[in-house]
């Protein structure tokens, strides 16, 4: 938190605990994952009864960890990689509340790129103050030519270089990223390089993916803040690392947490506010409801409770849609790769690949392994893949950018293959569903929930866990909590008055 220009949106006022109300209220949050963990943070901490209630054996949702029985080996397993930037303010502060100092995380000091024709950008030694960050990197970039700088449409570029937000939405939404690119001559060589990399992080195609979105995350990464480009990583798996500590933390505020419990329906009763009704057959009264669950499992939960909302909301739960599936294959190899390749390596240009990870550099279950085997653990992602996903391609690949592991075998591999994360498609960003909800003590919370705030991933789902639990504390005339987010607007005056005046000619 070191940039001073970050926006910091203050804690609503209120009564400090709700031991001072009449009635300690209760609630139920459905899910989880970063934004049900932080949405139980923030009512617990204030006092409020809460029940945790997760389908799976393990917290963290998309970024949960867990163990598997491999021949009698115990391996640590989760669903891959996850950067942890400095700017995802709200994330690391809710990380904070089992370690101010954060030792869990360890930053990775580079994250190398790749093209398909061998062309390699780095992110090592770059300023940290917008815009010099990103025109050093465009200028010691093999993929960024002068004179293919010189080509782009300036005036119409100026709204990734000075994004509003939620302004930024009623001026690109309506286009996606692959088309707002080209309209501005942007270099196609750093196109695929620079934002299909960045794009595919949402788990889309840049022609799938709102032009908006992709302008935010620019903001977000590049230009709205002087965090930097460096990014942490968990050092241990996910539970170990992240997770079991702040389980032990709710615990002692008094959370009570139902792993393995999935929610059938929830109804709205007349004399407690909410009925949830679990697969046990057993059920939780509570004050309020918070929904943090994924699109398909708000979208189940929803079909299945007809009290729930009014005819339109309930429509655009029906419309929400999941981007296309990811793949994560972990393979165990007998021998290490060679000692100077990066922790993190993005790649363009190589199907199926998108990225490769070698998790004994940072991750403690794979160093360990690693040490004992003589071998190394590693990381294939595949974003936006189609359902015959060709594993050994991917494989094909890896041998290609580490040669080194042609010749290793496979002790263990491990391939997931998930396709629950939200599509951001262009035009789609003013049908969301937002935090607050036409039912009363209902509200919803995750990474693919609006907010108007200039967040994502996995800082997303943090801010609208808070944002969720400050709405409910409002109600009830509880003090809720802060919170911060990089500038909402782009830092350059010039910038932006060039932004405003080509959406006045569009328009």
């Amino acid at each position: 938190m070191t940039d001073c220009r970050r926006h910091i949106q203050p804690a609503p006022t209120g009564l400090p605990d709700a031991a001072e109300l009449s009635a300690r209220p209760r609630v139920v949050v459905v899910g989880g994952g970063i934004a049900g963990l932080t949405a139980a943070t923030g009512l617990a901490e204030r006092g409020v009864a809460v029940d945790l209630v997760e389908r799976e054996d393990y917290l963290g949702g998309r970024v949960g960890g867990w163990s598997e029985s491999r021949d009698g080996t115990r391996l640590a397993m989760n669903r891959g990689f996850h950067a942890f930037f400095r700017q995802y303010y709200n994330l690391r502060n809710l990380l904070r509340r089992v370690d101010p100092a954060l030792r869990m995380l360890t930053p990775v000091e580079d994250y190398p790129l790749i093209d398909g024709a061998g062309r390699r950008d780095t992110f090592r030694g770059l300023p940290r103050t917008p815009p010099f960050n990103a025109l050093a990197f465009a200028l010691r970039s093999p993929t960024f030519r002068l004179r293919d700088l010189a080509r782009i449409h300036a005036r119409a570029a100026a709204p990734l270089a000075a994004v509003s937000v939620p302004d930024i939405y009623r001026r690109l939404d309506h286009i996606d990223a692959e088309t707002f690119l080209k309209s501005i001559n942007f270099p196609e060589s750093a196109r695929h390089l620079a934002f299909e990399v960045f794009s595919r992080s949402f788990f889309a195609e840049p022609a799938q993916l709102s032009a908006a979105e992709l302008a935010t995350m620019f903001h977000i990464y590049f230009l709205g803040s002087s965090e930097g480009l460096i990014f942490d990583v968990a050092n241990a798996n996910f539970d170990v690392a992240l997770w079991d500590p702040l389980r032990d933390y709710l615990s002692d505020r008094g959370v009570r947490v139902h792993l393995g419990t999935q929610v059938r329906r929830i109804d709205a009763e007349a004399t407690t506010a909410f009925r949830v009704h679990v697969d046990s057959g057993e059920h939780f009264d509570a004050d309020a409801v918070v929904l943090a669950v994924d699109g398909g499992g708000l979208q189940r939960v929803v079909a299945a409770s007809p009290d729930l909302g009014d005819e339109q909301w309930r429509s655009r739960i029906g419309q929400l849609r999941s981007a296309p599936p990811f793949v994560v294959h972990r393979l165990w190899l007998d021998r290490p790769v060679d000692p100077d390749r990066a922790a993190f390596l993005g790649t363009a240009g190589h199907p199926p690949l998108d990225n490769i990870s070698v998790l004994e550099r940072y991750e403690l279950d794979a160093q360990e392994w690693a040490r004992r085997q003589g071998g190394s653990v590693i990381e294939l992602h595949s974003y936006a893949t189609s359902s015959d996903y060709p594993a050994q391609a991917a494989i094909e690949q890896l041998h290609r950018l580490y040669p080194e592991t042609t010749a290793a075998e496979v002790v263990h591999q491990r391939v997931l293959r998930r396709g629950d994360c939200p599509l951001f498609a262009p035009g789609t960003h003013s049908r969301r569903p937002t935090v607050a909800t036409p039912q009363p003590g209902l509200v919803l919370a995750g990474d693919g929930i609006r907010v108007d705030l200039p967040v994502a991933l996995m800082e997303r789902a943090a801010t609208t866990g808070l944002c969720a639990a400050n709405h409910l504390l409002a109600s009830w005339g509880i003090a809720g909590h802060e919170l911060c987010t990089v500038p909402v607007r782009g830092r350059s005056a010039l910038l932006r008055s060039l932004a405003e005046h080509q959406g006045r000619q569009r328009l």
